[in-house]
């Protein structure tokens, strides 16, 4: 391959498994995606990065055109083995039959969506959504899908795989559901594998076991694999080769070690250079404490096997006994395993899920009581770790960051409201100079990085003293994360805000907190400063989470 910066043609090549030539993608006349050429070799792994909103995701959309409402065009020959109307030139993604494409999908050429929550599909089980890829692809019966996605399930590394393929998508993890789509991506075992963020939401010891379970697919199988990623250290252990993009053009592409290790071109050497940098104000050991934590336990209702779950439920202890302090002006980081029980601890700081032991805010506590809770749910907001279904797509960017407005200011003007809710996007980065008719703006016209800080500015403008940030930049790639972690930081120093920062990344917690928990099966198994658990780890566990970000 060419290292030559503009948009490089690939060199020639026996016969790729898919050869892309010159692919256009437009909304409206607006092209997003401009002449982009690459080649994957059968048993390759070619890594496309770049910025959020460079046309990476909608690449990997239009080969298989799920892109709604755009215009396409291009060559994208595929010459996998797909069924009779193949012949020695290929078939072209984009002009085949719309049946034969059908047949295409999932089976020959699979796809491992960005956003699983999505994505999935909320009426059935992620067991129930894995075998009917195999009934569909593979011709197995009711019986034999349904154990062959529980062994889906369980080799990308869920825990009780049984129990959890008969959960929907709502009683899982980010993470798990993140494996969950993953399984039903390679249970067609296809000879392309076209994986959006596929390690986004999991943490890094589960990278390493995803990437390792792929590996182990391409030795048996010669699969191809198009990874689509911001996460550059998995593109340094993963990938063969590595193609960068910018505003929708192909900037640079070549073997991974010459690209990273002596980029040519300018936003190469940006992206290698985009690590998150720490400029938080001091830990004050006198600041009071907004948050005190005691015993703190929170239990799940689960179904018990057999006949006693007819008449009555077992309990699922997802966090037992944490007892943790956040004081004013400062960062708590809780890292951990998905499914360690993160997310769960941060929904009970919430008041969404009512918890046992102390949890004081300031000497108040909820009560599960929606009048009364009202003053202490504006001081306690939170950014989820998913933007996209977090904010709602029938309502405009000034109905989402002005909602909480409406809820604790009802009185206010409308104009005054108005001028509140620009302040607070201009807070965050975001205004009309950059997006014209930004107040009438919806969700999907933004990137997952413009998202992030309209969830940011509708947690601020009510302001709040405590954020929980549950995963705040895992979605985001390496230079927008590097913005976000920044605002954030600004913010603390500038409001004086507490964080409390769930997070699966080391750097991140590494950036940003003063002190941090770390969590395993719902226990925390260490606590203290961040250098002191980070640079001299005492538990095994703790030392594998620091040594796999090495």
């Amino acid at each position: 391959m060419t290292r030559a910066a503009g948009t490089p043609a690939p060199a020639a090549t026996p016969q790729p498994l898919l050869a892309v030539r010159g692919l256009r993608v437009a909304f409206g006349g607006r092209e997003v995606v401009r002449g982009v050429s690459f080649d994957i070799a059968a048993g390759e792994k070619l890594a496309l990065v770049g910025e959020s909103g460079s046309g990476k995701t909608v690449t990997a959309l239009a080969l298989l055109r799920l892109v709604q409402g755009a215009e396409i065009g291009g060559e994208a020959r595929f010459f996998g083995p797909i069924g009779p109307e193949a012949s020695g030139n290929g078939i072209d993604l984009l002009s085949i039959d719309e049946r034969l494409l059908l047949d295409l999908r999932g089976r020959s050429i699979a796809m491992i969506f960005q956003e699983p929550m999505t994505a999935l599909n909320p009426l059935y089980t992620v067991g129930d959504q894995v075998a009917e890829v195999l009934r569909l692809k593979q011709a197995l019966g009711p019986r034999q899908a349904w154990d062959a996605a529980v062994e889906a399930l369980a080799a990308t590394g869920i825990p009780e795989p049984a129990r959890r393929a008969q959960c929907y998508p709502h009683q899982l993890s980010g993470g798990q559901r993140q494996r969950a789509m993953i399984a039903m991506a390679l249970a067609g075992r296809p000879q392309l594998l076209l994986a959006d963020e596929p390690t986004t939401a999991l943490d890094v010891t589960l990278r390493q076991q995803i990437l390792a379970l792929l590996d182990d697919l391409q030795r048996q199988t010669g699969m191809a694999i198009l990874m689509i990623t911001h996460d550059l250290n998995l593109v340094r252990r993963f990938a063969d080769r590595v193609a960068v993009m910018q505003d929708g053009h192909l900037v640079e592409q070549g073997p991974v070690a010459d690209v990273l290790r002596t980029p040519q071109h300018p936003h190469t050497r940006r992206l290698v250079e985009s690590r998150p940098d720490r400029d938080v104000p001091p830990a004050d050991p006198q600041a009071p404490a907004e948050v005190t934590a005691r015993s703190l336990r929170v239990t799940y209702p689960v179904p018990l096997p057999g006949i006693r779950g007819w008449f009555r439920r077992g309990r699922f202890v997802a966090v037992q006994g944490a007892d943790f302090d956040v004081p004013r002006g400062q960062t708590l980081g809780i890292v951990g395993e998905s499914g360690s029980g993160k997310s769960t601890l941060a929904l009970a700081l919430l008041g969404l899920l009512a918890g046992d032991g102390e949890l004081h805010f300031a000497g108040r506590r909820w009560s599960g009581r929606v009048g009364v809770d009202r003053p202490l749910r504006r001081e306690v907001q939170v950014v989820f770790q998913d933007p996209f279904s977090a904010l709602s797509p029938r309502q405009t960017v000034e109905e989402i960051v002005g909602e909480g407005l409406r809820v604790h200011e009802p009185r206010l003007p409308p104009q005054m409201r108005r001028e509140r809710v620009r302040a607070a996007l201009a807070e965050v980065g975001l205004s009309e100079s950059q997006f014209p008719g930004l107040l009438a703006r919806f969700p999907h016209e933004f990137s997952g990085g413009q998202r992030q800080r309209l969830a940011i500015a509708r947690a601020l403008i009510v302001q709040p003293r405590l954020l929980v940030l549950d995963e705040p930049t895992s979605a985001l790639d390496v230079s927008i994360q590097k913005q976000v972690l920044s605002l954030l930081q600004r913010l603390q120093r500038d409001r004086g805000l507490s964080y409390v920062l769930i997070t699966h990344d080391v750097d991140v917690v590494r950036a940003m907190a003063h002190r941090v928990l770390v969590m395993k099966d719902g226990v925390v198994v260490e606590s203290g400063p961040v250098d002191a658990v980070l640079e001299q780890p005492r538990e095994p566990y703790t030392q594998a989470l620091v040594a796999a970000t090495a």
